[in-house]
């Protein structure tokens, strides 16, 4: 059931919480030994938190938008009582004293906290593999990655290992391993959901936001997660609109606009023909296709990976053994300190404050960081200029499908590159999100991105349901769920 279905089923008392819970419970437990979604499972906290849904719904009690709905998160969220390490050595052991605001409000409409999802560690990397534990695997194919950093609550909502899940977006982080995973992901626009107690990397780019099986289910989960948080001063304060409802207006008139820089050379010729295929259907259901232009896109690569190394470098320095990690005075000896110290940062996370430590550095600020954010105020200006034409734009939200595990490893900049089409919008600050729209010859899943301009949600939502609709994308499972169950 999706999770729309599950609230619906649960409130009308045609099922308990805690009959869904046992069942994604078993479904975990079946399945993600092959898989790695999950860090750590939390059983009995998840059947006492649906009995205590089931309680609430026979009382009466309004307002349970998510009742009894399995959602797992990406262990970037602070959840209480329960360890959270971004799936890093140096958190690991870290029980923190509070809930994220996205957390408290879930539980608030009544979901079931299955447990915390893998990821690349503090959120840097587009595979999935950078985790200090375990890699992520794909549902659709064992060999390959999820996408990154939201690698595991991509997987886990393909596998149907929860009904949603929550990642978070500093580049395309919740957007590149929906489309790889088949599954729909949401980026809201900055500032629309708090960001109190997401674990930072970088504070101006950073988004948390929505993975599901249906265009629906993230709406719904954004109506829940969205609004003000006096807790976070980048909190916007505006009211939150009914997204369901207004996913079923359509796309009869709507502008969608097509940026000739988004189809890009080296792009799988598969890829492309799936998107514009998927172009071709909006416009046959009613929008208006228009040529746009975002001139300033081949610099987003430089751009993104300057700023938010710049702003990972200052985040991450309270990580240094005396507030959080290892703590030198554990370590007795020389050699007992060398190995306190392989517990801390993983290679690619070292890589990026190393990177974001020299260009904040004296007489490098101007030249690289000063200029990355010179760069940053076109790139928005591109998009206030297109979206004067458009309401949505429509591109391909990854380059290629799922690459192979291992495949990019040992080339960095060729990683980075499987963020190409995502992160123009997390500089911009403008919402984006990737549906399901085809699969390669090799079974292999393949997103189409739409993006509005800043608190266009409704808009986006709109030509993503309509296009949903129109097609079955999003009903193929991957073909080893069958043999897990």
């Amino acid at each position: 059931m999706t999770a729309t279905e599950i609230a619906e089923r649960v409130r009308s008392r045609e099922i308990s919480a805690e009959e869904i819970t046992r069942a994604t419970l078993t479904e975990i437990a079946l399945r993600d030994g092959r898989i790695g979604s999950y860090l750590r499972v939390d059983p009995e906290g998840a059947i006492r938190a649906a009995q205590t849904v089931d309680s609430r719904v026979r009382a009466g009690e309004p307002g349970l938008a998510l009742a009894g709905v399995p959602v797992a998160l990406k262990d970037a969220l602070v959840t209480r009582g329960q360890e959270t390490t971004c799936a890093s050595r140096m958190l690991q052991g870290w029980i923190p004293p509070y809930d994220a605001t996205v957390v408290a409000r879930l539980r608030e409409a009544g979901a079931v906290i299955t447990g915390k999802l893998n990821m690349d560690e503090f959120a840097m990397g587009s595979s999935g593999e950078n985790s200090a534990f375990f890699p992520t695997r794909n549902p659709w194919d064992l060999s390959r990655t999820p996408g990154g950093s939201s690698g595991g609550s991509a997987a886990a909502v393909a596998a149907e290992m929860c009904a949603v899940s929550l990642g978070s977006d500093t580049g395309g982080s919740v957007r590149q391993p929906a489309a790889m995973c088949g599954v729909v992901g949401l980026k809201p626009t900055y500032g629309r959901v708090s960001r109190y107690g997401l674990v930072a990397f970088a504070s101006s780019l950073d988004q948390i936001g929505p993975l599901a099986r249906t265009v629906e289910d993230a709406a719904l989960v954004l109506e829940t997660i969205a609004g003000h948080d006096e807790k976070d001063a980048t909190s916007v304060a505006r009211p939150v609109p009914s997204y369901r409802e207004r996913c079923r207006d359509g796309v009869r008139g709507l502008r969608v606009g097509v940026p000739r820089e988004y189809f890009v050379e080296g792009m799988d010729a598969q890829v492309e023909s799936a998107v514009r295929t998927a172009i071709a259907e909006l416009g046959r259901l009613g929008a208006e296709i228009v040529d746009v232009s975002l001139p300033h896109t081949r610099y987003a690569i430089a751009t993104y990976y300057l700023i938010s190394a710049a702003e990972a470098s200052a985040n991450l320095a309270r990580y240094d053994g005396v507030r959080y990690g290892f703590r030198k005075s554990d370590a007795s000896d020389v050699d007992d300190l060398y190995q306190a110290s392989r517990q801390g940062f993983g290679p690619e996370v070292k890589r990026r404050i190393l990177l974001g430590t020299y260009v904040l550095s004296a007489g490098y600020y101007d030249a690289y960081y000063g200029r990355a954010q010179k760069v940053r105020a076109l790139i928005h200006r591109d998009f206030e200029g297109a979206f004067a034409r458009c309401d949505v734009i429509a591109t391909p939200t990854s380059p290629t499908a799922a690459f192979r595990l291992g495949e990019r490893v040992s080339d960095p900049l060729q990683m980075y590159l499987a963020d190409v089409l995502t992160i123009s919008a997390n500089l911009a600050g403008t919402p984006g999100v990737s549906v399901p729209c085809g699969f390669t010859a090799g079974g292999l899943p393949v997103g189409l991105q739409l993006l509005a301009a800043p608190f266009g949600e409704e808009m986006m939502l709109r030509a993503a349901w309509a296009y949903e609709q129109a097609t079955d994308w999003h009903l193929h499972r991957p073909p080893g769920l069958e043999r897990a169950i």
